[in-house]
Parts: C-alpha cells; sequence; structure tokens
C-alpha cells in the first residue's frame, strides 16, 4: 500500500471549557465576519426592494377618471368656459357604456335606413337600479348627441323620461351603418352633488355601407344661409381660445342663447370616435362665440358648432387635424 500524504497542520480550534467549538479565534477574526454579515444584509435588502417594487410597480398616469387634462372625464353641459391644466392629453368621454358607476341600456339598437323611428333607453346604477335624478345643465337633464362612425349625419337630441326611469325621444337614422350616440348627462347623487358622465353606444342601421370621407381641413364652413368663421390654433395639451363667428354676407347677424349659451361646440375624434363638449364663455366677444380647448391627442376631428339665430338652430362643421 502506498502510504497516506502527510496531513497538514495549521492551527487548532480551540474550545470552550463547555465543551462548544469557538470559531472566533484568528482564523475568522471578529470584523471580518461582522463586515460579511453587513454585506449579506445590504444584498438581502436590495432583493427584496426590487421584488416589492415589481409586485407594487408605481401609479399609472393613464386613469379611469381624474379631474387632470391626461385622464378621462368629462363635464356637465352647462359648465361654464374653463382652462385644463397643461398636459400630454385632454379628457374625452363616451368611449364606453360604463363609466363612473353608471351604464347606457338601450332598449333597442337596431333601425330601419330613412325611417321615423324611437331611440328608447335607461341609465343604469350599480344593481341595474334605473336613475331618475339628473341635474339641468343648459336648460336640459340629457343631452343626446348622435353620428355615425364616418363623423357625418350629426344630431343633437334632447330626450324626455318617464318616471320609471326609460328615455325616449324621435330618431331617424337616415343612412345604412354604425352610428353612435352619446347620452350626456349629470347625475345627482342623494346627497345632491352632481357627477358629470359621458356614455357611448354603436346603434346599428342593416344595409350597404360606403363610408364618406372627411371633408377637407378648412376654417370656414357654410351652413343654409350662414358662413361661420373659425379662427384659433388648438394645441394638444394646452388650453386655447378659439372664436367663431356667423355672418350672413357682409351682415352679422343677432345670435341668440340656445339651451342658455351662444353656442355648442362638439368634438369627435376619427377612429375610436372619443368625444368632447366644449363650454362657452357666457357673454359674446365683440360677435364672436368664445370657447377654449385641449385637444386630446394627434389625429382628426371633426368640429359641431351649434348656434341659434330668428329661433332656429343651425351646425357649421369643421374637420381639424392635429399632427
Amino acid at each position: 500500500m502506498r502510504p497516506l500524504p502527510p496531513r497538514r497542520r495549521g492551527r487548532p480550534v480551540t474550545g470552550r471549557p463547555d465543551g462548544t467549538v469557538n470559531l472566533m479565534n484568528d482564523q475568522f477574526p471578529v470584523s471580518t465576519l461582522r463586515l460579511a454579515l453587513v454585506v449579506a444584509g445590504l444584498v438581502l435588502s436590495l432583493i427584496a426592494g426590487f421584488g416589492i417594487g415589481r409586485l407594487n410597480p408605481p401609479p399609472s398616469s393613464v386613469a379611469g377618471t381624474s379631474t387632470t387634462a391626461g385622464a378621462e372625464h368629462t363635464h356637465p353641459a352647462g359648465t361654464p368656459a374653463h382652462a385644463h391644466p397643461d398636459g400630454p392629453t385632454a379628457e374625452v368621454g363616451g368611449l364606453a357604456v360604463t363609466s363612473a358607476g353608471y351604464t347606457l341600456v338601450p332598449l333597442d339598437g337596431t333601425f330601419t335606413a330613412g325611417r321615423a323611428d324611437e331611440f328608447r333607453f335607461r341609465i343604469q346604477e350599480t344593481g341595474q337600479r334605473p336613475v331618475t335624478r339628473f341635474a339641468i345643465v343648459h336648460d336640459k337633464p340629457m343631452h343626446l348627441i348622435v353620428v355615425r362612425r364616418d363623423l357625418s349625419g350629426y344630431q343633437h337630441l334632447h330626450p324626455t323620461m318617464a318616471t320609471d326611469g326609460t328615455w325616449s325621444v324621435p330618431l331617424t337614422l337616415p343612412e345604412p351603418g354604425i352610428w353612435r350616440a352619446y347620452a350626456d348627462f349629470a347625475a345627482l347623487t342623494p346627497d345632491g352633488a352632481q357627477t358629470p358622465v359621458t356614455l357611448g353606444v354603436d346603434l346599428v342601421v342593416p344595409g350597404a355601407y360606403a363610408p364618406r370621407e372627411l371633408p377637407p381641413v378648412a376654417r370656414t364652413a357654410t351652413v343654409d344661409r350662414f358662413t361661420v368663421d373659425f379662427q384659433g390654433d388648438p394645441r394638444i395639451g394646452v388650453d386655447a381660445p378659439m372664436a367663431f363667428r356667423v355672418r350672413v354676407g357682409d351682415t352679422t347677424p343677432t345670435l341668440e342663447r340656445y339651451l342658455g349659451a351662444y353656442g355648442h361646440l362638439v368634438v369627435l375624434r376619427e377612429g375610436d370616435l372619443g368625444y368632447l363638449h366644449v363650454h362657452p364663455e357666457t357673454e359674446l366677444a365683440g360677435s364672436a362665440v368664445m370657447f377654449r380647448l385641449t385637444m386630446p391627442g394627434p389625429g382628426r376631428y371633426r368640429f359641431y358648432l351649434d348656434f341659434q339665430v330668428a329661433g332656429e338652430v343651425h351646425t357649421a362643421e369643421y374637420t381639424v387635424t392635429m399632427p
């Protein structure tokens, strides 16, 4: 047999009188061990912090409801002209049938092209209870906007409510296609507070659908015998003033208040049909109807300006492109 190699002899591990082993000799200095424990603790803290951060990400800037210009919220139709804080986006509404605890429930969503019909719906809250208390804003408790998905055929209607909470309004959809209906209202909570909401739902008109191209961008619109000039530079995320002036040839007609204001401006975004209801200044600036608007983002938009002259309401329409 080959002899075993000689054992290496190191410093002995000392023992205590009670028989336990003493590792705290000069092979393992106390200062070295303490340093190792501190480093190990720091590493574990970093790992734990990273894990907690993964489980609890920072709050998203895209929120369902907010009062800033960067999230979705709507205003009641009677809110006076106001400015939004600068930010990357403005609020849009009407993208869903449910928002802020309220749901738009149509009783029938199919119509025949060109036939006079009736649109009936309810606003329900949690538990499918019909809502029956609404604030009166701009002289009406409910504003209903209807437009085809190619942004043609705009209508601004005012339904009436039965005692059971069912709303109804005469409605004629002239052409086949998918139409969007927006219910713009402010519900009253039990304590009397107003909750402004805009809900949207699609309506179907069967038949051959031939979508129309948006008209070109222009700063002047002609409706009936009126020419309406649009001045101002809408900007994304910035509250900007806009002015609309109505004329007939070289004369300026007398504008009348319609639903409590000299004008109503609805802005719809091509594609998702995001909805903005913009509120005017309470008085004219000379002969101009003044608004303030924060654009939500890039894309093409359709502006619809309602105004009244001699008891008759007219709508001027514009295409606006935001690069």
